[in-house]
């Protein structure tokens, strides 16, 4: 039985893969804090529908640019990680309570949170040592 995973640097796909990856996470979480600071009127009617309290846009704005930002930063990226798919975890309850379409909108969570921990395997040594992948 052999690893794959060493304590080497990702060669060059893999590191740019991982890095692409990680960057539509981030360009897209940046892009959801950015509305909920807003918070603009689909916001507003969309925490509406959802039962979400329509002033607690501004916090869970404010949340996910924490948990994105962390995660850009290489040195705190596994945190921000970790932080946003707890975070993921209670968007996916929502969708799962208010009985959202399955594939587009309850999904979408773990969809992003696989990109997400996708891109941070791919150009992080360390964590494919940590969770190697065998044949």
């Amino acid at each position: 039985m052999s690893t794959i995973a060493t304590t080497s640097s990702p060669s060059g796909a893999l590191l740019w893969t991982g890095r692409v990856l990680s960057g539509l996470v981030i360009v897209f979480l940046l892009f959801d804090a950015t509305i909920k600071l807003i918070p603009l009127d689909v916001v507003t009617e969309t925490s509406r529908q959802l039962g979400i309290p329509t002033d607690l846009s501004r916090t869970l704005g404010v949340l996910t640019l924490l948990c994105t930002v962390l995660y850009a930063i290489p040195l705190t990226s596994v945190l921000g990680a970790v932080l946003m798919t707890g975070y993921l975890g209670g968007a996916i309850y929502v969708h799962v309570l208010n009985g959202s379409p399955l594939l587009t909108h309850t999904l979408f969570g773990v969809y992003l949170g696989v990109m997400m921990w996708s891109g941070l395997y791919l150009r992080d040594p360390q964590l494919r040592l940590l969770f190697p992948i065998r044949r």
